[in-house]
């Protein structure tokens, strides 16, 4: 999976162990949603075609994102040839039509969060977005505390990287316990095509939350993960470092180190220069200064109901 329990962009989704909801590897009956009673729409998205619900399940709070799954070239052929067609309207050389196309080519990507809490639900809901700018002074005085003081799970990476969960979906690992990590496909790539490739490298170190930790002790292990990680998805997936972007969020979504590795196609959530850091621009700024990341001024996005966008507001920074 990947990501979040801060309020940033949702990195990686899962349904809890033992709930109603259903445990891993059990199997799902439509019940889920079809049991499933809205109770308000967080989030919708006409261009990226997907919709955010609040409801319940049996009584618990849950949260279902629907998500129109990618065309795939390998069924365009079969898709034109066994659907039908209803026409919209035609004048002179263009037309448009609905094109209903068979149940198995026509399927909704499902992710289902259960029970939710109200932090996934906040994480969801549409809301104002402000650009804030930390300084490292910032950072210690401010953001460094108020992360301390909330209690952002990680247990999820955790049973990732103890093999707990999500083990048959690990694509690479690299054991060592300093420069080691897991490489995994994030929840939001199916997998059927390469044009939206996305994986995650989890480090297996627990001492490093985010960019702000890392000082040129870290560079064996950012190098580490670069080589290997594009090496991985070359030989499983065939694309070249050189169609890769390969970067780290500040703020990231939750407080485990971790990269991410996207096709350069994608233009992936959270990819954006105020959020995205080149991992080749991290490990040469890091060469050149050890203490940049702890030092510099780092802009990132923050949500209206973000806890820190508070702490900013009170020290007069917003």
């Amino acid at each position: 999976m990947a990501e979040s329990e801060n309020g940033g962009a949702a990195k990686r989704l899962k349904t809890n162990a033992g709930n109603d909801c259903g445990d891993a590897g059990e199997p799902i009956s439509d019940s889920l949603v079809s049991d499933f009673e809205i109770s308000r729409i967080l989030r919708d998205c006409a261009r990226e075609k997907n919709i955010f619900i609040h409801g319940k399940v049996k009584d618990q709070d849950a949260v279902v994102i629907l998500e129109k799954t990618p065309i795939r070239q390998d069924t365009l052929s079969e898709l034109l040839k066994s659907s039908q067609l209803k026409l919209e309207m035609k004048n002179d050389v263009y037309s448009t039509y609905q094109l209903q196309a068979p149940a198995h080519l026509n399927e909704i990507k499902t992710t289902v969060v259960c029970p939710a809490t109200e932090k996934h639900v906040k994480k969801y809901l549409h809301q104002e977005v402000f650009l804030l700018e930390e300084s490292g002074e910032d950072y210690r005085n401010l953001t460094l505390p108020y992360i301390s003081s909330q209690s952002f799970s990680v247990q999820w990476v955790h049973n990732i990287l103890e093999k707990k969960a999500e083990a048959d979906r690990i694509v690479f690992e690299d054991p060592d316990p300093d420069t080691g990590f897991v490489l995994l496909p994030d929840f939001k790539w199916d997998q059927k095509q390469l044009q939206d490739l996305y994986l995650i490298a989890i480090v297996h170190r627990k001492d490093v939350k985010s960019l702000r930790d890392l000082t040129s002790e870290h560079l064996p292990l950012l190098t580490n993960i670069r080589s290997k990680g594009e090496d991985a998805i070359q030989r499983q997936y065939s694309v070249p470092p050189s169609k890769l972007r390969v970067y780290l969020h500040y703020q990231p979504s939750y407080y485990h180190l971790h990269v991410h590795f996207t096709s350069v196609e994608y233009d992936a959530p959270g990819c954006r220069v105020e959020r995205a850091h080149l991992l080749s621009d991290v490990i040469q700024n890091l060469q050149a200064d050890s203490s940049y990341y702890r030092n510099r001024s780092l802009a990132f996005p923050l949500r209206a109901d973000d806890g820190l966008l508070l702490k900013f507001k009170e020290a007069g920074k917003v």
